[in-house]
């Protein structure tokens, strides 16, 4: 790409490489592809509204702009980040100046979640009349926070992280846009890619640190030493309040529940690098304790524990690791969700039920009046009783068979609680058959 005089070098390299037309757009082959959505889009002729949903750094801008230019439309930009109502009405008063001159508007709002939902309300009548055509983006999922009624009049497009090969191919652009030319070998190239991750706005500001850099070290070959000392900082993408943030607890979760400890430790590194908090993770593995491990593995649970108090008292990095180990076992423990199940099934079940009363069997009786009104009378001590238990006693209210909420898996220490289970049953089977007269007819 020519870039031209001293003027235009002064700009940053990120505007300086930003396309001019659609085919010089890296990366999102799936939208801009041939016969693919925004390609035809752009194509038609025809504009429309749309959110471009998306990580940092992946072409949403860019998009906007050319839109504007394939279209022949005016460009007004905003930031929900800095604009309220006073910039809304003055882009909204600026488009109509546009009309009367027989010209279009798009408008773009970047980071558009941030509007509020009165400002969001604002730009409808607008959007619905033609004065504006929308071009929102957003790196938070636009279902949450984008209204419905905006969302319904607006296409969404969901773009994606570059790639290592369109991060090398916008690398060598770049690389070849500097003065002089700066040749990467494989290694500086990786690290690159690696701090870049997926973002090509970051992948640049590096390349343009590192022109200087060069210089000052009198060469044009780029390696890895020299990019490490120009990176200060390669903290991943990680938003700790966004999608990103809830995709990656919820892929260390299920990678858990999957039983695969490397998954489950990459997920847990990629949280701690990209800056969570790790006393919300420990709180985070204690949940998957109780809740998909049970009591397969009580250690767990107790594991769990500990973890979270180990961090609590040494602190980073440290106690990272009692977290990373924790992880594995958990990964690696026998699962079961089978306390989890019965509990939410007793939850809905109580919920809908009516007051039931206690049976007067199961009442205390610490009063002489509770003595004589029954309470207590015929209560069967299960101490006293053989195997502890208290073979055919009713601990149900009356009129209410018992449901069999829980039901223990055969894995890990669960196996033996079926195992004990199923012998208690028998003992009340056994219990019922004595207790039926010989002469009573049989059930069915």
């Amino acid at each position: 790409m020519q870039l031209g005089g001293s003027g235009l070098e002064q700009r940053p390299l990120a505007e300086r490489l930003r396309p001019a037309v659609l085919d010089q757009v890296v990366g999102q082959q799936h939208l801009l592809g041939p016969g693919k959505p925004l390609r035809v889009a752009f194509d038609s002729g025809v504009p429309h509204s749309m959110i471009l949903w998306g990580p940092p750094g992946v072409g949403k801008t860019t998009l906007a702009r050319l839109a504007a230019t394939q279209f022949g439309f005016e460009f007004i930009a905003l930031s929900a980040i800095f604009a309220g109502v006073k910039e809304i009405r003055q882009a909204v008063e600026q488009a109509q100046l546009y009309r009367s001159m027989d010209k279009r508007t798009i408008l773009f709002v970047d980071e558009i979640h941030r509007f509020n939902k009165s400002q969001q309300d604002g730009l409808l009548p607008f959007v619905e009349s033609g004065l504006l055509v929308l071009i929102g983006a957003t790196t938070e999922n636009p279902s949450f926070e984008v209204n419905s009624a905006l969302l319904s009049r607006a296409q969404v497009y969901v773009l994606q992280a570059l790639t290592d090969d369109d991060l090398r191919l916008l690398l060598a652009r770049a690389a070849e846009s500097l003065e002089p030319t700066l040749v990467f070998d494989e290694s500086a190239q990786n690290v690159v890619l690696g701090a870049a991750d997926g973002d090509a706005r970051r992948l640049l500001n590096l390349v343009e640190q590192l022109g200087p850099a060069a210089r000052l070290a009198k060469t044009t070959q780029v390696g890895e030493a020299l990019v490490r000392s120009v990176l200060a900082s390669t903290l991943r993408r990680f938003d700790k309040g966004g999608e990103a943030f809830y995709d990656q607890i919820s892929a260390l979760h299920k990678s858990v529940r999957g039983s695969n400890p490397d998954a489950a430790l990459y997920w847990l590194c990629r949280m701690l690098d990209g800056g969570a908090d790790p006393l919300y993770l420990a709180r985070r593995i204690l949940r998957m304790a109780w809740e998909d491990i049970g009591l397969a593995d009580p250690r767990a649970i107790q594991l769990a524990n500990d973890a979270a108090a180990t961090y609590e008292r040494l602190g980073s990095p440290e106690g990272e690791l009692a977290l990373a180990q924790t992880v594995i076992y958990l990964a690696v423990a026998a699962k079961s969700n089978a306390g989890y199940n019965a509990y939410n099934q007793a939850k809905a079940f109580i919920k809908k039920d009516k007051s039931r009363e206690v049976p007067v069997h199961l009442r205390n009786a610490p009063t002489k009046l509770m003595k004589e009104l029954g309470y207590g009378e015929q209560y069967r001590y299960a101490h006293n009783e053989a195997h502890g238990y208290a073979a055919g006693e009713n601990y149900w209210p009356d009129g209410l068979s018992a449901p069999d909420w829980y039901q223990p898996t055969e894995r890990g220490l669960e196996g033996r609680i079926a195992q004990k289970m199923a012998m208690l049953r028998e003992l009340d089977a056994a219990a019922f058959q004595a207790s039926v007269p010989p002469d009573t007819p049989a059930k069915g």
